[in-house]
C-alpha cells in the first residue's frame, strides 16, 4: 500500500469514528461559549502564549527580536535580519512547527543565518506553544509551534470604510536609518484585498561601547498581497503571497579554498593559531523567503459542517558566497470541526513535501559538494477540547504520521510514528486554577543543511533514524480582579535528532536535547493600561551536559531571564510605555570546553505615541531603544560566552527613532 493510500485509509477511519459526534440536524447544533481550557489564561499557563495585536502595536517591531520583547520564554538573536533565530525555552525554532498564515516553513539553508525571514510590520498575532503542541498544529512539533498570522484588508478597514491605506516613515539613529512602508486595502462587495510594500535601509550600528558591528546594516524589502472572497453564508476563500529579501553587505571571512563565507551571526572570527582577529570582508549576501497560500475557511458559515482546507508553497534561499542553498516546502491540510454538547473535535489530514538543495560558490571545485535531500510526510489527526464539568476542562488528541526520506546518495528511508497529547484545566477555588499537560511527539526525519550537502565528500547515512520528544508541564494561576499571577514547571526531552549539520558528513549521528525549568508571570490590568512581569529559567542540556552556544539547529544556553512590559493611555491623545529585559549572569556554561560564563545585562526600551486631536489620522511615535547604552550579547546569540575562535555579536547601543504614520 502506498504512503498516500495508507493516509487516506486512516483519514477515512478517523472521520467515521467522529461521525456520531456531528451527524445531527443543523437546527440541533448548540452554539457554545469558549471552552475554558482554550481561554488565554489557561493556554498561557500551559505554555501556549499569544502575542496580541495590541502587544505588537506597543512594540512597533522592526525585527523579530522586537516582536518578542518582554517574552522571556521566547528569545530571538540579534544583528541583521538575515541572521536572526528564534528559541523557545532555549530550543531552536527548527525543532518547532513554524507557520506563516498557516503555511508551513522549512529551516535555514545555512547554519550562520536565521531560519525564517519575516518582516513584522503586518503581523496580527503570534501564537507560541512550548512543548505541548496539539495534534492539529501540524507535524514535527517536537518542542512546540510558532504560528505567525498577518493582517488582511478586513483587519485594517475602519467601520463603514470600503477603501483605505497608510503610509509610514521611520528615521532612527545609530545605523537604524530609514524605514518606509505603504499599504492599500479595501472591500468591494464580497471581495477584500491588501497590497503592501516595506523598505528598510540603514548602516552598520555601534554597540554600547562605540564599536562598529560590521555587516549589520538593514537592507530589507517586503511585499505582501492578500485577496479574499466571502460567500453569503460566511465561508471565505483567500489567496496570500509574500516575498521578503535581505540583500545587505554582510561580514564574511575566508574559508576552504580561499572562498568567502558570510557569518552574520558573529562580530568576527579569530585565527585559531594566533587568536588574532581575522579581517571581515563585506560582501553582498542574500536571504530570501517567498510564500504562496490558498485557504478555504468555512468557520463562519451557517450550518453544522465547517471544513477548512489550505494549500501552501514556500521557498527560503540563502547565498552565503562560498556555499548557497534553497529549501522548498509544499504543504496542505483538510480538517473539520465536529461539535459536541460540551466541546468539539478537530480532525483531518495534512501533508508536506520538502526539499533541501545546495550548491557551491564559484571559488570551490564543483566536485566538493552539492546535492539534494527530499522529505515527504502524510499525517492524520484528531484533537478534542471539552468542558468535562463545571470545574474541569480538557484538551487531548493524537496524530499518526508516515514519512519517506530520499537521501543525497540516492538511498531511501521510510518510517511512521504516533504523537499523543493531553492537558487539563482544573478550578480549585474562585481564584486558583491548576493546569497540567503531557505530550509525546514523533518528529520523524530531518532535512540536512542545504548549503553544505556533501561538502568535502559524500554524506554517510549509516544509522539514520527518527526523533521523538516527551514534554510535561504543571502550573498554577491566581486571578483576583485585575491581578493575575501564574507559575509553571516545564520539561521537554527530544531524542535522536538527526545531524542536520553533520561532522565529517556523518548524517546518521544523533543528538539528545533537554530543556527544563520554571516560568512565572504577573499582569495587572488597568482601565487605561497594563503592567506585566515575566520570568523564565531554562536549563538546556545536550547528552546530559550544558548545551554549547554553537549547537546549531538544536538550542542555546539560557539561564535566568526577567521581562517587564507596560503601557498607559496617559490622555486620549498620548500613549506611553516600554519594555525591559534583564538576564542574570549564568555560570553553568563555564564547564564547557571553549566557553566561559554568560554575562548578564539590563536593556530598557521606552516609547511615547501622540495622535493630534485635530488630525486623528496621524500618529507620531518617539522611541529610545537600549536607554542605558548597555554593551551586551543577547541570550540565544550564536557563540555567546565563547572564549575562542570567534567574537560574539553585540547588540546596538542607545538608539533614537521617530515614526510618523498617516492613515487615509
Amino acid at each position: 500500500m502506498t504512503l498516500t493510500a495508507r493516509a487516506l485509509l486512516l483519514a477515512s477511519a478517523a472521520t467515521l469514528t467522529a461521525a456520531p459526534l456531528w451527524a445531527q440536524d443543523a437546527d440541533d447544533v448548540t452554539l457554545l461559549e469558549e471552552i475554558r481550557i482554550e481561554t488565554d489564561a489557561a493556554q498561557s499557563l500551559l505554555g501556549n502564549a499569544e502575542i496580541t495585536a495590541e502587544e505588537i502595536e506597543n512594540r512597533n517591531p522592526a525585527s523579530l527580536q522586537d516582536v518578542f520583547a518582554g517574552e522571556t520564554a521566547v528569545t530571538a538573536s540579534g544583528g541583521a535580519a538575515i541572521g536572526q533565530k528564534v528559541y523557545v525555552n532555549g530550543i531552536e525554532e527548527s525543532l518547532l512547527a513554524v507557520t506563516i498564515d498557516g503555511a508551513r516553513q522549512n529551516k535555514s539553508a545555512f547554519h550562520h543565518t536565521g531560519n525564517v525571514l519575516i518582516d513584522p510590520e503586518l503581523l496580527k498575532t503570534v501564537e507560541v506553544t512550548s512543548g505541548l503542541a496539539p495534534a492539529d498544529a501540524g507535524p514535527g512539533a517536537l518542542a512546540g509551534t510558532i504560528a505567525y498570522t498577518t493582517k488582511d484588508g478586513r483587519d485594517l478597514l475602519a467601520a463603514g470604510q470600503t477603501f483605505g491605506g497608510y503610509a509610514s516613515y521611520t528615521y532612527g539613529t545609530n545605523g537604524f536609518g530609514n524605514r518606509g512602508s505603504l499599504a492599500l486595502f479595501g472591500q468591494q462587495g464580497s471581495v477584500d484585498y491588501l497590497f503592501s510594500l516595506a523598505r528598510h535601509k540603514g548602516d552598520d550600528y555601534e554597540d554600547g561601547s562605540g564599536a562598529v558591528v560590521e555587516g549589520t546594516q538593514a537592507d530589507l524589502t517586503d511585499y505582501n498581497v492578500k485577496v479574499g472572497v466571502s460567500t453569503q453564508n460566511g465561508a471565505r476563500l483567500s489567496f496570500a503571497a509574500s516575498q521578503t529579501k535581505d540583500t545587505g553587505l554582510r561580514a564574511a571571512q575566508p574559508g576552504p579554498f580561499g572562498a568567502l563565507f558570510i557569518r552574520p551571526d558573529f562580530f568576527g572570527v579569530l585565527d585559531r593559531t594566533t587568536g588574532a582577529p581575522v579581517a571581515n570582508v563585506l560582501v553582498e549576501g542574500l536571504s530570501r523567503r517567498e510564500s504562496y497560500t490558498v485557504t478555504y475557511d468555512s468557520e463562519g458559515a451557517e450550518g453544522g459542517v465547517s471544513p477548512f482546507a489550505q494549500l501552501s508553497y514556500n521557498e527560503q534561499e540563502i547565498d552565503a558566497i562560498g556555499v548557497a542553498g534553497i529549501n522548498k516546502s509544499l504543504s496542505g491540510v483538510i480538517k473539520e470541526d465536529f461539535e459536541l454538547s460540551n466541546g468539539n473535535v478537530t480532525a483531518g489530514v495534512d501533508f508536506f513535501r520538502e526539499t533541501a538543495e545546495g550548491w557551491m560558490g564559484p571559488a570551490i571545485p564543483p566536485t566538493m559538494g552539492g546535492g539534494t535531500e527530499k522529505l515527504q510526510n502524510v499525517g492524520v489527526f484528531a484533537q478534542a477540547r471539552q468542558d468535562l464539568g463545571e470545574r474541569i476542562s480538557a484538551s487531548y488528541g493524537a496524530r499518526f504520521d508516515m514519512q519517506k526520506f530520499e537521501a543525497a546518495d540516492g538511498s531511501t528511508f521510510k518510517s511512521s510514528g504516533a504523537s499523543v497529547n493531553g492537558s487539563v484545566d482544573v478550578i480549585l477555588s474562585d481564584a486558583l486554577t491548576l493546569n497540567a499537560g503531557v505530550a509525546s511527539t514523533w518528529g520523524g526525519y530531518e532535512l540536512g543543511e542545504a548549503a553544505l550537502i556533501n561538502f568535502f565528500g559524500p554524506w554517510d547515512y549509516t544509522g539514520f533514524t527518527t526523533s521523538q520528544s516527551k514534554s510535561a508541564r504543571l502550573g498554577l494561576r491566581y486571578e483576583m480582579g485585575a491581578l493575575e499571577l501564574s507559575g509553571a514547571f516545564f520539561r521537554t526531552e527530544i531524542d535522536d535528532i538527526n545531524a542536520v549539520l553533520p561532522s565529517r558528513g556523518a548524517r546518521g549521528a544523533t543528538a539528545d536535547v533537554t530543556t527544563q525549568g520554571f516560568d512565572a508571570a504577573l499582569r495587572y490590568e488597568m482601565d487605561n493600561g497594563f503592567v506585566g512581569v515575566n520570568y523564565t529559567f531554562a536549563d538546556v542540556q545536550m547528552a546530559g551536559d550544558e548545551i554549547n552556544s554553537r549547537s546549531y539547529y538544536l538550542g542555546r544556553p539560557m539561564g535566568h531571564i526577567f521581562g517587564l512590559e507596560a503601557a498607559l493611555e496617559a490622555t486620549e491623545s498620548l500613549r506611553i510605555g516600554g519594555s525591559a529585559e534583564i538576564a542574570l549572569d549564568y555560570d553553568a556554561t563555564d564547564s564547557i570546553a571553549g566557553m566561559g560564563p554568560l554575562e548578564g545585562y539590563e536593556v530598557v526600551n521606552l516609547f511615547a505615541e501622540y495622535t493630534p486631536p485635530s488630525l486623528d489620522q496621524l500618529s507620531l511615535r518617539f522611541e529610545v531603544r537600549n536607554l542605558l547604552n548597555e554593551t551586551f550579547t543577547t541570550r540565544g546569540a550564536d557563540g555567546d560566552g565563547t572564549t575562542q575562535d570567534i567574537t560574539p555579536l553585540t547588540e546596538p547601543g542607545r538608539t533614537f527613532a521617530l515614526t510618523a504614520k498617516m492613515n487615509f
